[in-house]
Parts: C-alpha cells; structure tokens; sequence
C-alpha cells in the first residue's frame, strides 16, 4: 500500500510528505504528485516517488495508484474550477478502487454561507457518491493568510479589515499537515468529518497587538466598511471580482463562521496548535 499525495509542489501538500517522513513512513511508500516534477526533486532525493498530475490532465489510468492505496487529494487552488478538477481525480480513484481517500475541505462545508465552501460542499458530495471510504479534513484559516498583513503592518504600522470584532480561530499550515500525516498514515479514520482550527479564536485588535509586539513599533487596527475595504484592495492592484471575494470573506469572519474552536485538530496531532504569536515571529 503506497500513501499518495496530489498537490506536493505546493505548500500544504509538500508540508503533508514531509510529516509523513517524519512520522517513519517509508518514503518508498510515498508518491507525491503535482504538475511540476521538478519542483519535487528535493522530495525524490530523499526517496520518495515522484510523479506528475495535473488536475485539467488527469489520465484514464496511472501506474503509481493502485487498488488498497490512501489518496489524498489537496484541493485545487483555482477557484471557479475546482469542482470539475476534483471530480477527475475522484474518479481515478473509484477506477483504481483506493482504500481511502482524504481531501482537504473547508470549515462546515456543507452547512455554512462561508464564501469559499461551495466547492468543497460539491466536492464532499462527489467523494460520497463515489462509494469509497473517505476522511475530510475540514481545514479552517491557516495563520500565513496574514503574512501579507504582516508585512503591510511593518510598513504602515496598519491593520486594516472590513472583519469587525470578528475572530478567527487559525493555526500554520504545518499544524494541518500533521493532521493529515496522522489519518493518512493510520487507521479508525473511515468515513469521518473533521473540523479542524486552531485552538484559540483571535481578534484583529489582537492582530494588531501580536504584529507591534514581534515588530517592536505601534501597530494600529484600522476599521474599515465593506465598499471601504473593497475601495482600498482595488487601490492596490486587485480586480473587482477578487476584492469582492476578499471583502465577502472579512464579512464571513464578522459573522463568527472562523471563531469556531473544535479541539479536533489538537487532539488529532496529539498537541495544543501552536499560538499565534510563535508563528507571526518566524515571519521575521
């Protein structure tokens, strides 16, 4: 039985084989895939299969997917496509008639108005009507989504949000990757929903404080309005349609759809998430 991997060239897949590694997986074990196989190299030096998959490519059949493999499929980062992208390697999948197969879904996806949820919804469904067991990995807010933030802060010492009071219950990538290594390298995980965060809900007041106490300068919450929000991201660069998306999901967070505390990823990866403030140092 090999654990394969999609997505590995990118950041949470490469985390994901790496914790495999790290947990005594046999990297003859291991395939990890991604469009690009030489931004795998690293990976295949130490061992580990390397093969390409590319979601609008994928193939009738593979030589490295066999029956009684884990599957884990990493959703797809192009929004608006992902649906049709999962369903092919779903069906790859069912062809090849995997054990398991894991996928990386977002918070309550399928009883939530959290504006990035529908395709995971879809895609849950997909899996179900597939027939093969399954394991979804509710991923909530991975805490890099505010390095940008980060950096605009050391600049402007502004914070600046249409979120509100709202709270975000984030933790890094590596923790959800842990989570990951953990189902797909044991079992009694079939057919189970895991909500996964961090296991404290920050403020963006609390952002604030975090950033000026790592940076050691004054760091300010600025409050803005939606079509504030909207006005400004526009200004910096973005089109209409992505600062719509942005804007939408500061709205999500007002509406406390990220605050939600599980205790699900702590208690699968066997530690307390790590604080905010310990990730927000490594980012100087």
């Amino acid at each position: 039985m090999s654990i394969v991997v999609t997505g590995a060239s990118g950041h949470l897949g490469r985390l994901v084989v790496e914790r495999l590694l790290d947990r005594g997986v046999d990297p003859a074990g291991i395939v990890a895939t991604g469009r690009s196989t030489d931004k795998l190299a690293e990976l295949a030096d130490r061992g580990v299969r390397t093969e390409r998959l590319d979601f609008d490519d994928v193939p009738e059949t593979v030589s490295w997917l066999a029956a009684g493999d884990v599957l884990l499929l990493v959703s797809g980062s192009e929004v608006g496509k992902r649906v049709p992208q999962h369903q092919a390697v779903v069906d790859l999948a069912a062809r090849t008639g995997v054990r398991r197969i894991a996928y990386t879904s977002a918070p309550a996806a399928d009883d939530t108005t959290l504006a990035l949820a529908p395709e995971h919804a879809a895609t849950e469904g997909l899996i179900r009507a597939s027939g093969l067991p399954f394991t979804f990995l509710r991923n909530g807010w991975y805490t890099e989504n505010y390095e940008p933030t980060f950096a605009q802060a050391r600049e402007t010492g502004v914070v600046a949000s249409s979120a509100g009071d709202g709270r975000v219950a984030s933790a890094p990538r590596s923790d959800f990757a842990d989570a990951a290594a953990v189902v797909l390298a044991s079992e009694g995980h079939d057919n189970a929903v895991y909500e996964l965060s961090g296991d404290v809900a920050w403020s963006f007041d609390e952002l604030a404080a975090t950033f000026a106490d790592v940076l050691g300068r004054e760091v300010t919450y600025q409050r803005l309005t939606p079509d504030e929000h909207r006005a400004l991201l526009v200004s910096f660069g973005l089109d209409e349609d992505t600062a719509a998306f942005v804007v939408a999901l500061d709205q999500n967070i007002a509406d406390g759809l990220l605050a939600v505390t599980t205790g699900d990823l702590a208690r699968l990866i066997g530690r307390p998430t790590e604080p905010l403030a310990e990730t927000v140092r490594r980012w100087l």
